[in-house]
């Protein structure tokens, strides 16, 4: 199997789960497409208008999580999980129907979407992958969060630090290479909040299906879950695997070198906007041979689309 072609998945997978803030059971089908298809969202509760792209530019909110809606108001929400698993297994094109707003958080992780996608198969085609080359450094701060992105060779690489008064999460920081790394503790990572924080949710008719089965609850120095952490970065790991989730809203994989500190959802879309707003700040590349090649210097592997 090339790396360097488009991929979906083999066969159609379901899974069934509950969306963590709505409280709603859903069944989530995802089939595979033609290349060029990209990832397509699609609303099975409503009869029309319910195709949803998850693209930077239908984002519309991001406090807790990324929510997408297209231009009828059609609203598809919890997407990055499913989206990092998608990001980091290569999957180009699929169709993702749900019959509700929110994606089920299954047990907080990408774990399950992973193995689903693993045991369906991954089914190769002879359509090259198409790439966004990061050609100019962005850079965001709001306060104390920042976040950047500048070229890299060949690799999308994350470095990612969390800072929390928590004297169990503290400061953590994790640096990984997406493209070569082995990405298990970052899919196996899940999602996580304090305790003095669920109630502020509540208020807000948020946290509806959260339980201890699909999220690590902290109180003190200590976890409420029966189950102990997967890893010993899982927190900053689990940003991670948002951060790749949201960054694959550009449409494409990136080459590019992210570096980011306290950042989350917002920050991540902001800085999509940023790259985006001017054409000189990325390259789309066409990419086609049997290898990867070890700089994208190599013009006779690269076919600018832009």
């Amino acid at each position: 199997m090339s790396i360097l072609s488009q991929k979906t998945i083999s066969k159609n997978i379901s899974v069934k789960g509950v969306g963590v803030h709505t409280g709603v059971e859903v069944n989530l089908e995802i089939f595979p497409s033609e290349p060029n298809t990209g990832i397509i969202f699609k609303r099975t509760d409503l009869k029309k208008n319910n195709v949803v792209i998850p693209n930077f530019k239908n984002v519309t909110d991001t406090p807790l999580c990324t929510t997408i809606s297209n231009e009828y108001g059609v609203k598809v929400s919890n997407i990055e999980h499913l989206m990092g698993a998608f990001y980091g297994l290569g999957i180009d094109n699929a169709i993702v129907e749900l019959n509700s707003q929110e994606a089920p958080i299954l047990d907080g992780s990408a774990k399950e979407f992973v193995e689903l996608i693993k045991q369906a198969g991954i089914r190769d085609s002879n359509s090259p992958i198409k790439i966004i080359k990061v050609e100019n450094q962005i850079k965001l701060q709001e306060g104390n969060k920042y976040i950047s992105i500048k070229k890299s060779n060949v690799s999308l690489d994350i470095d990612f630090e969390i800072k929390y008064e928590n004297p169990l999460i503290k400061t953590q920081r994790n640096k990984i290479n997406v493209f070569e790394d082995k990405l298990d503790d970052i899919y196996n990572s899940r999602t996580f909040c304090l305790f003095e924080d669920i109630s502020k949710l509540k208020k807000l008719g948020l946290g509806k299906g959260g339980s201890l089965e699909n999220a690590i609850v902290v109180k003190g120095n200590s976890i409420m879950n029966n189950e102990n952490l997967r890893n010993d970065l899982e927190f900053v790991n689990h940003k991670i695997l948002d951060c790749m989730g949201d960054l694959y809203l550009s449409g494409y994989r990136i080459v590019g070198s992210i570096e980011c500190s306290q950042g989350g959802h917002g920050l991540t879309h902001k800085l999509l906007r940023e790259l985006f707003r001017d054409k000189k700040n990325y390259s789309l590349l066409e990419i086609k041979g049997k290898s990867l090649p070890h700089s994208f210097a190599d013009k006779s592997y690269l076919k600018s689309i832009a």
